[in-house]
C-alpha cells in the first residue's frame, strides 16, 4: 500500500474524536499567541496540513486555490467569532474536516478545482471561527489573526512538501 494512502488512512480513522484544540490554554492576545494557536490542537493542525497535501495531489491550479480559499474563508470565520456572530456546528465543521480531507487524500480524490476549494472552504470558516473564539478580552485582533493565518500558512506548504516528496517517490510520472 502506498504510505501515503496508509497514513491518510490511520489519520482518518484516528480523527473520529473530539475537537481537541480548544481549550482555552495559552495566551491569545499576540502575535506569538496567534501563531501557536494551530501548533496546539491536532484538529487545526491536521487539517491544514491535509490542505496542502491535497492541494499537491490535485495539481498546479489547486496549488493556489486551495490555500488561498481557506486562508480567506479561516479570516472570515474568525472575523465573524470576534464580531459576536454565531455559527452553528463549528465544532462539528472542525471535526468532520479531518476525516473527509484525510480520505480525499488516501483514495485521490479529485473533484474540480473549484469544489475541492469550496469544500476546502467551509471546513476553514470552522476552524477560523474557533480561532476567533480564542481571542482575549483587549488582545490585539490584527495580530493574532496575522499570527494564525501565518501559522496556516506554514502548516499547509509543509502539507504541499509532503505530497511532493511522497509523489516524486511513488508516482513514476512524475520523476
Amino acid at each position: 500500500m502506498n504510505p501515503l494512502r496508509f497514513i491518510s488512512i490511520l489519520v482518518a480513522t484516528l480523527a473520529a474524536s473530539p475537537a481537541l484544540a480548544h481549550t482555552g490554554i495559552g495566551s491569545s492576545a499576540s502575535f506569538f499567541g496567534g501563531l501557536a494557536h494551530p501548533f496546539t490542537g491536532a484538529d487545526h493542525l491536521l487539517a491544514m496540513v491535509a490542505v496542502g497535501l491535497w492541494a499537491r495531489l490535485l495539481g498546479q491550479s489547486a496549488l493556489a486555490l486551495l490555500p488561498i480559499s481557506f486562508l480567506v474563508a479561516m479570516l472570515a470565520g474568525a472575523l465573524a467569532a470576534m464580531t459576536g456572530l454565531a455559527l452553528p456546528m463549528a465544532e462539528a465543521g472542525i471535526l468532520i474536516s479531518i476525516p473527509v480531507l484525510w480520505a480525499a487524500i488516501a483514495f485521490r480524490v479529485k473533484p474540480p478545482t473549484a469544489i475541492a476549494a469550496a469544500l476546502c472552504a467551509a471546513f476553514a470558516l470552522a476552524h477560523g471561527f474557533a480561532h476567533g473564539t480564542e481571542l482575549t478580552e483587549g488582545a490585539s485582533p490584527i495580530l493574532y489573526a496575522v499570527g494564525f493565518l501565518s501559522a496556516t500558512c506554514l502548516l499547509i506548504v509543509f502539507g504541499a512538501r509532503i505530497a511532493g516528496w511522497a509523489l516524486s517517490r511513488t508516482d513514476p510520472a512524475r520523476r
